[in-house]
């Protein structure tokens, strides 16, 4: 990128600090800073995001994913093993890549069905020098049913994928005993939380908790749904590819 046309992120030292009770590395604000101007680049080919102004970037992109696993930056002391992550629908690589920015010492599996995007997404790996992370290229209700993939994971993110019902569908397959499966979402209705207490149950699951905040710039109103997967989930879900969205849970229980 031209340096008379380069966009500069915002710094938000400040931001960081109160918000997350955390601040990124030199070296990650430069990954950051990398990142931005590799996906406005190709945001000219493949359409990516919408969200190309700085301050815009900064919030909606790298604030809000790493505003959902705030819990594990404010105690990074008692996260140093390596934990297995899986972004499920990472599209333009969000939360997925800034997640593996963040913590460099788990394992982030970003899985997509577009290869355009995964393409892009493996050059980005090489260039910001990320060596831990790898890509998929597939659905997850395929991969949720092979054994290699099935209950592996210690933590499963969510973004901007599917409904709330269908999301619990496609993460706690994929999640070991105790794992934590990450709903990020806008509003959310008291309907959607009634049927989700009753199926993530039958999933293997339990809210752990859902957290209500808002962003820092826009003051947008967000959600974090926290599902904890404490039982064994029913070997034939997630269903068939298409299944969870066309006919989800909670309909199939009312017919």
């Amino acid at each position: 990128m031209d340096d008379n046309n380069r966009q500069v992120l915002p710094e938000m030292s400040s931001v960081w600090q109160e918000t997350l009770n955390w601040q990124p590395t030199v070296q990650q604000k430069q990954q950051f800073q990398k990142l931005y101007e590799l996906i406005i680049l190709e945001n000219k080919k493949l359409n990516l995001t919408r969200i190309t102004n700085p301050e815009e970037f900064w919030e909606k992109h790298l604030w809000d994913s790493l505003r959902g696993i705030q819990f594990i930056l404010e105690n990074q002391v008692h996260w140093q093993e390596e934990k297995k992550v899986i972004d499920i629908g990472t599209g333009a690589g969000f939360p997925g890549l800034p997640v593996a920015i963040t913590l460099p010492q788990s394992a982030v599996t970003l899985l997509d069905s577009t290869r355009k995007k995964i393409n892009f997404i493996e050059t980005i790996l090489t260039d910001l020098n990320i060596k831990n992370a790898l890509t998929i290229t597939n659905r997850v209700e395929q991969i949720g049913r092979l054994f290699q993939y099935r209950e592996i994971y210690d933590i499963a993110l969510l973004r901007a994928v599917a409904p709330t019902l269908v999301c619990a569908e496609y993460a706690l397959p994929m999640l070991k005993i105790g794992g934590i499966a990450i709903l990020y979402r806008g509003n959310l209705t008291t309907d959607e939380q009634a049927n989700l207490l009753e199926i993530i149950k039958f999933l293997g699951g339990k809210i752990e908790s859902i957290e209500s905040f808002n962003t820092p710039l826009s003051n947008s109103i967000r959600h974090c749904i926290y599902l904890r997967k404490v039982g064994k989930t029913p070997v034939n879900y997630p269903r068939s590819v298409g299944m969870p969205s066309q006919k989800p849970l909670f309909a199939l229980k009312k017919v």
